[in-house]
């Protein structure tokens, strides 16, 4: 990344790359780019407990990217008496609360995602949350996305493909000129389904290595040139 500074004053900024640019960048949110996991996983445990019921960490291990539809179902199996919609709200309200004490970003998301901005690129945001939690988080950090797709919008939730696919229509592009970023099983799969190139920054779960994506450990230190080499690698395959 190049800068320089025009006669008044405003700084431009121009990404160096030998390779062309992907058409958008889509982010998963939760585990992705912040670390909202945790969060998640004391909701759900307080909720089960508040039926008397128990919920461990490796319980909640397995609900990680799943759509939230998906998690309130598991949670009445171990005796949670609520509606599918009630239980989404109660773990949705008890999270947002969690956030006005802090939303951590994740290493080296919020540099990439500013930089992927300022390079031109558009961006989405596409989360299994819903959408009153997904504008939460992004008025918490100052994220600022050209599309946002939330699980309350989708008829079928990750691993299924619509919403990258559906982010990638609101914006205008074919989904195979996108880059998808995810922290996920289920999330890597929707992404890599969808035909995005997609990189998997694992989290709290493991992922195995896949020819359907590309494992970076961090985002940390990750640059536009190097998003843009793994996608034109990719489609060049």
């Amino acid at each position: 990344m190049a800068e320089s500074a025009d006669s008044e004053g405003w700084k431009t900024l121009r990404v160096t790359s030998q390779h062309p640019l992907p058409a958008a960048v889509l982010f998963d949110m939760d585990g992705t780019l912040v670390d909202t996991e945790p969060y998640w996983m004391r909701a759900e445990t307080e909720l089960v407990e508040s039926w008397g019921g128990t919920w461990s960490h490796d319980d909640a291990l397995t609900l990680v990217g799943n759509a939230l539809e998906v998690s309130a179902l598991v949670l009445k199996s171990r005796g949670v008496d609520l509606q599918v919609d009630e239980i989404i709200n109660a773990l949705t309200d008890r999270v947002m609360e969690q956030l006005h004490d802090a939303v951590p970003w994740r290493p080296g998301a919020q540099e990439l995602l500013s930089a992927i901005r300022a390079a031109g690129i558009p961006t989405a945001l596409v989360t299994m949350s819903w959408r009153r939690m997904a504008l939460s988080i992004g008025e918490a950090t100052g994220a600022s996305f050209d599309v946002v797709i939330a699980g309350d919008e989708v008829e079928k939730g990750k691993p299924d493909p619509e919403a990258y696919l559906r982010a990638a229509a609101a914006l205008g592009v074919e989904i195979t000129d996108c880059v998808a970023v995810e922290d996920s099983e289920v999330g890597v799969a929707a992404a890599a389904a969808s035909g995005a190139t997609t990189i998997a920054v694992p989290s709290h779960v493991e992922l195995p290595a896949s020819p359907a994506y590309t494992l970076w450990d961090t985002l940390a230190g990750r640059t536009v040139a190097d998003v843009a080499a793994l996608h034109a690698e990719r489609i060049s395959a």
